[in-house]
């Protein structure tokens, strides 16, 4: 939803404290949510002076909680923009919680070698390139970075928008190792599912691209998010084995009324109304792609 962004430095809101599963449809087992950030606070974990927002601290306890009240299974902790490529929190969380936590970074392309095994070792799956934050590594090592994740079998994630697509497009289709954009491509609702960057976006889908069915609340006008539908719906007939649910969790650079998780879990009764079809976006496509068991664990 569209609304006033305050100085960087001005605090944004804390996450809806009452999570709830969705009302809609039940949770498989297994579901993945494949897109959450933890938040240290200073001066441990100190925030660096070129972010984009402020940040209240997010603990993973908090995270956990949230998953369990909304019925997910497995995290994945993404890097967050405001510590820069300080990953020293999310190493934390991965080395504490190895079963249920899977992790993409942000480094520089140049860390030695026993910093990238040391990432591989605790849970490490991805790096992520952001051209659209403060504190994020933009495309200009793109090449460094692609051999850093065929070397480890990982993959990139890409936090970009639809209108920034098309002069990288080329090269992205000739990446050798999987990629994945985040919050659906970060399109404007106001530009229609036809726009240019959308189907710039579905065409690279269509040739091998993932996207996170996340972030609805980031790009609607719309109540209950109800705009974001045929994006939404378009992306997942380009590629349905390729899509995958993430909760954003907590929200971070939002400053407009917090979605309650259980809300964002319920779009996809909408968008991929075929049980089938969303059992697979919620679980079986992201186990694949982050290495998570496909069956329940066994003590």
């Amino acid at each position: 939803m569209t609304t006033n962004v305050p100085d960087r430095l001005a605090v944004c809101p804390a996450p809806d404290r009452n999570p709830r599963a969705p009302k809609r449809f039940r949770m498989p087992w297994g579901a993945v949510d494949t897109h959450a950030h933890v938040i240290g606070a200073p001066p441990d974990y100190p925030l660096i002076e070129n972010r984009s927002y402020t940040p209240p601290p997010a603990a993973g306890e908090d995270y956990f909680r949230m998953l369990d009240a909304t019925g997910v299974t497995f995290g994945v902790l993404v890097q967050v923009s405001v510590h820069g490529t300080d990953n020293r929190l999310l190493m934390k969380m991965l080395d504490r919680y190895p079963e249920r936590l899977r992790g993409i970074a942000v480094a520089p392309h140049d860390l030695p070698e026993r910093e990238w095994l040391r990432m591989k070792d605790a849970g490490v799956v991805g790096l992520r390139l952001n051209t659209l934050s403060g504190g994020g590594i933009g495309l200009d090592q793109l090449d460094s970075y692609e051999a850093l994740c065929a070397e480890f079998g990982w993959h990139l994630q890409f936090l970009t928008d639809t209108s920034r697509l098309e002069p990288v497009a080329s090269r992205l289709s000739r990446l050798r190792v999987p990629y994945i954009m985040d919050h659906m491509g970060h399109f404007a609702v106001s530009d229609g599912p036809q726009s240019a960057g959308m189907r710039v976006m579905l065409k690279l889908m269509a040739d091998g691209a993932w996207v996170k069915l996340s972030g609805a609340y980031r790009v609607s006008d719309a109540p209950g998010y109800r705009d974001t539908m045929p994006f939404a719906r378009a992306l997942i007939e380009a590629a349905p084995e390729r899509c995958v649910w993430g909760s954003d969790w907590p929200h971070p650079a939002y400053w407009g009324a917090m979605p309650n998780d259980g809300d964002l879990l319920d779009l996809l009764a909408d968008w991929a109304p075929d049980e089938a079809v969303r059992n697979a976006i919620l679980a079986d496509n992201a186990q694949r792609l982050y290495g998570f068991p496909n069956s329940p664990v066994v003590d």
